[in-house]
């Protein structure tokens, strides 16, 4: 049994990839004024993509909690097309996306960090919301999704 359930898990993930979101949002950076905003920067989508792939994962939990025993054959047909969903956004672009951008970032800034992150950047963004976009919440969850999803 594990020490907490994945529901509860997925529901802090969630929350945290909405706090990361709020607090980048929030930041006044001077790229954010200029065309495309915020979207432009891959890694911004990509906690976007996160953020979405675990508000289905605690939707489909939620749909599994309520129609467990129901027998009711519309409602288990709905699951089942939510859980291939779900599935679905996990191989095609959740996991990709967030593995290149964790790969691409740390490469980049362990050649050369001015070309990825400039230091001027350290004023806008701290270093542990840094860390939270680019991979701390995505290993996090990855390691948990690789034990959970069945």
């Amino acid at each position: 049994m594990a020490l907490v359930p994945c529901q509860v898990l997925r529901v802090a993930i969630l929350l945290s990839y909405c706090s990361i979101l709020c607090n980048y949002k929030a930041i006044e950076m001077p790229s954010h004024q200029t065309y495309g905003g915020s979207w432009k920067f891959l890694t911004f989508i990509d906690l976007v993509i996160q953020a979405v792939f675990f508000g289905i994962c605690v939707l489909t939990d939620l749909s599994s909690l309520l129609t467990r025993g129901s027998g009711n054959q519309e409602q288990e047909r709905q699951l089942k097309k939510l859980i291939s969903l779900r599935d679905w956004m996990l191989a095609v672009l959740a996991f990709p996306v967030g593995v290149f951008v964790v790969a691409v970032f740390w490469i980049i800034y362990a050649y050369d960090r001015e070309m990825i992150y400039p230091k001027l950047l350290d004023n806008f963004i701290p270093g542990w919301l840094n860390h939270g976009m680019v991979s701390g919440l995505k290993q996090m969850a990855f390691f948990y999704l690789k034990k959970s999803i069945k």
